[in-house]
């Protein structure tokens, strides 16, 4: 079975439908039949369009994820320092890993990566690709302004979001907790700016 995504006359219904029902009721909470009623469709559509859950969700969950990103880019200054910077892209990396659709989406992908490619292609590009770019396109402005000095751009974005999951992504995923409190989340993010910044960033 293959993950090609069918767009069609209710398509846009589907998506809505099914956007609500995870955001209420959670991946495994989620029923078939319930999208189908909360988007206003018959089940035979909906197969129609998404002939598996998993691929919906992944759909659903990549389109949040997207839409968080661009709303974070929107949101924040590139003109900041990257001490104020890192702190604001840091925590929003933390709290949407720590968050019920942050993990869901990670663990489907997983799971079903090795046999639907296209799943774990579309969570890499709309999550950590994703991440990796927004810093990518920051920590360029920096270097132009002689604030960061990187030799590798990308990896040293990939190396910031790594720093950012320290304590939280084993937790998560071996201990089934992800109930972290603000002071652990804050030390978190804290300690990836300050080793980030101290392997990087520029003395004045």
């Amino acid at each position: 079975m293959g993950t090609d995504i069918r767009k069609g006359r209710k398509f846009d219904q589907v998506i809505d439908g099914a956007r609500a029902v995870f955001m209420r009721d959670g991946y495994d909470g989620a029923s078939v039949d319930d999208i189908a009623r909360e988007a206003g469709v018959s089940k035979a559509t909906l197969y129609s369009y998404f002939p598996d859950k998993r691929v919906l969700f992944l759909e659903i969950a990549a389109r949040e994820t997207r839409r968080q990103a661009d709303a974070f880019k929107d949101r924040v200054d590139e003109s900041q320092p990257p001490d104020l910077y890192l702190r604001s892209a840091g925590r929003k990396i933390l709290d949407f890993l720590l968050s019920d659709l942050g993990q869901a989406m990670f663990r489907i992908a997983v799971a079903e990566s090795a046999r639907f490619p296209e799943v774990g292609r579309r969570f890499y590009e709309n999550g950590p690709g994703l991440v990796k770019d927004r810093l990518s396109q920051y920590f360029a402005c920096c270097i132009a302004r002689g604030e960061l000095a990187i030799d590798d751009i990308e990896l040293a974005a990939e190396q910031f979001a790594e720093l950012c999951k320290a304590r939280a992504f084993p937790i998560c995923t071996f201990q089934s907790r992800c109930e972290l409190d603000e002071d652990e989340r804050r030390k978190i993010i804290d300690g990836a700016v300050e080793m980030f910044l101290a392997r990087y960033g520029v003395r004045s």
